[in-house]
């Protein structure tokens, strides 16, 4: 591999981690409260909101379901309107987010709907709000749930940050269409398949690592 094709690789390989982080991120802060207000806002639940949870449930859903490189294009006019654009890195961050976040919303919600419901009872028999239930129970009983699944949507953003280069979104899958497929050059091919394992494996110890920690001090707590 010659010195330049190196540099590119080094240069994808950040745009690529540019890219999941702040989508990441992004979605994070946007999934997890609308995640918790789907986990509690159903019949008899803390925040009762039925009409509420049944359209976002349907909006998540609906986000879910759509294929994501149908996605990129379909709000292409929503990316120009936050990004200025449409091509580069930092537009590919506005579709990614858009797709981590319902994601995320739902993973959340089932963590949530995994903790007993004892302790919910319990908090409020002894006087809990409805906030504080939600911020001293029901999340910190769910984060391990929470990271690992955190941890999976994050290597679902590598593999979409990679589709993101089919459409001018930068990043591992640009240089691999632009070289390893348009120039003929199938060892560029590879060398982009064997960062993206690389990341994905990465990625998935470390967050498994983290839920584990979690989880001892949860049990021991």
């Amino acid at each position: 591999m010659s010195p330049e094709i190196a540099r590119l690789l080094a240069e994808a390989t950040w745009q690529t981690l540019y890219m999941v982080t702040v989508a990441g991120l992004a979605g994070t802060l946007l999934g997890l409260p609308l995640g918790v207000f789907l986990a509690t806002s159903g019949k008899g639940e803390l925040f009762q909101a039925v009409a509420v949870n049944r359209v976002l449930g349907l909006v998540v859903n609906a986000a879910r379901s759509t294929p994501f490189i149908i996605l990129v294009v379909a709000i292409i006019p929503f990316t120009r309107l936050v990004a200025g654009t449409s091509i580069g890195t930092t537009a590919a961050i506005v579709p990614l987010t858009v797709a981590a976040t319902p994601f995320i919303a739902r993973i959340v919600e089932a963590a949530i709907r995994e903790v007993d419901q004892g302790l919910i009872e319990a908090s409020r028999a002894m006087g809990a709000t409805a906030f504080q239930i939600v911020r001293k129970v029901l999340l910190p009983e769910a984060l391990p749930a929470i990271v690992l699944g955190l941890t999976l949507t994050a290597v679902s953003l590598i593999g979409y940050s990679a589709m993101v280069g089919a459409v001018g979104g930068g990043g591992l899958g640009d240089l691999g269409i632009r070289f390893g497929y348009q120039r003929f050059m199938p060892e560029v091919m590879a060398a982009v398949v064997i960062v993206l394992i690389v990341l994905v494996q990465g990625v998935q110890s470390i967050g498994e690592s983290i839920a584990r920690r979690v989880n001892r001090r949860l049990r021991t707590a």
